[in-house]
C-alpha cells in the first residue's frame, strides 16, 4: 500500500497551479471547512441510504450513489432543481452521452452544517487556485463501490478527466477492502502519482486539465467490504451540456 506525501494545507492553491493537484490530510480539511471532525462525520451515515447505480455498461451492481448539483458563489451554495448527470464521450468513454438520472442527495444530508460549509471552503480554494470569483457549477456525488460480487470497481472508464475544472475526491470509509489505489499522471506529460488514501476525509483535489486520474478495483478482506467516497466538481459557464453565459 502506497503511503500518501500530503499536501501543506497553505500550500493548497500553489500546488493546484502548479502540479495539478492537493492532497490534505484530514484534519486540514477540516480547518479548511472551519469545522471540527465530528461534525464531518455527521455526514457519514448518509452512505447507508445510498440506491444502486442502474446505468453501470459493464453489468455490475457494485455501485451505489446520489447526486445534486448547486451553483457555489463565494460561501453561498444554492441547491438546483435536481438534473442528470451528463458527459461527453470524449470525458467518459464508457458512460459519455448518457443523460443519467441518479436518486438526488437527500435534504437532510444536504442541511447538515457540514455539506454548504466543506463544499463552498473547497470551491474558495479553486477559486485562489485559478484566480477568479465567477459563480461554480457544482455537482456532488456520494459513492459506495461495494465487493459484494467479488471485486468493485470505483473507476470503471479507467483513466480520465471529467470535462469539468476542479475535481475533488474525499475519502469518507474504507471498511473491510485492499486495493483503491489512487492514481494521478500528468494530461500530457510522463510523470504520474500513486498513493492508498486510507483515512476519513483524506481530501484529493485536482486541476481537471492538468491530469487525469483513477482508483484501482477493490477486493474484499474477508466476506464482504465497500469504498465510500464523495466526489465534488467545479465548473465555469454552466453544467457539462448545459452550458449558459457566466
Amino acid at each position: 500500500m502506497s503511503t500518501p506525501i500530503y499536501t501543506a494545507l497553505a500550500d493548497a492553491a500553489t500546488a493546484l497551479r502548479q502540479q495539478g493537484y492537493a492532497l490534505l490530510q484530514p484534519d486540514d480539511v477540516a480547518t479548511l471547512a472551519g469545522l471540527p471532525l465530528a461534525t464531518l462525520d455527521a455526514l457519514i451515515p448518509s452512505w447507508d441510504t445510498l440506491a444502486l447505480d442502474n446505468y453501470l455498461k459493464d453489468g455490475g451492481r457494485y455501485r451505489r450513489r446520489r447526486h445534486a448539483c448547486f451553483v457555489q458563489q463565494d460561501r453561498a451554495l444554492t441547491p438546483t432543481p435536481h438534473r442528470a448527470h451528463w458527459q461527453p464521450l470524449e470525458y467518459n468513454a464508457l458512460h459519455g452521452g448518457m443523460h443519467r438520472l441518479f436518486e438526488p442527495v437527500l435534504p437532510l444530508t444536504v442541511a447538515q452544517p457540514a455539506w454548504p460549509a466543506l463544499i463552498t471552503a473547497i470551491g474558495r480554494l479553486c477559486s485562489a487556485a485559478r484566480d477568479r470569483a465567477a459563480p461554480w457549477y457544482v455537482e456532488a456525488h456520494q459513492f459506495r463501490i461495494d465487493t459484494a460480487d467479488g471485486i468493485g470497481r470505483p473507476t470503471p472508464e479507467g483513466a480520465h478527466r471529467d470535462g469539468v475544472d476542479f475535481v475533488a475526491v474525499i475519502l469518507i470509509a474504507r471498511d473491510g477492502v485492499k486495493g483503491g489505489e489512487t492514481r494521478v499522471f500528468e494530461a500530457n506529460g510522463p510523470n504520474g502519482k500513486r498513493f492508498t488514501m486510507t483515512a476519513p476525509w483524506t481530501l484529493l483535489l485536482l486541476d481537471d486539465a492538468a491530469v487525469i486520474h483513477e482508483s484501482t478495483p477493490i477486493q474484499p478482506l474477508g466476506w464482504h467490504g465497500h469504498r465510500d467516497t464523495l466526489v465534488l466538481t467545479w465548473r465555469a459557464g454552466g453544467f457539462q451540456g448545459e452550458e449558459t453565459a457566466a
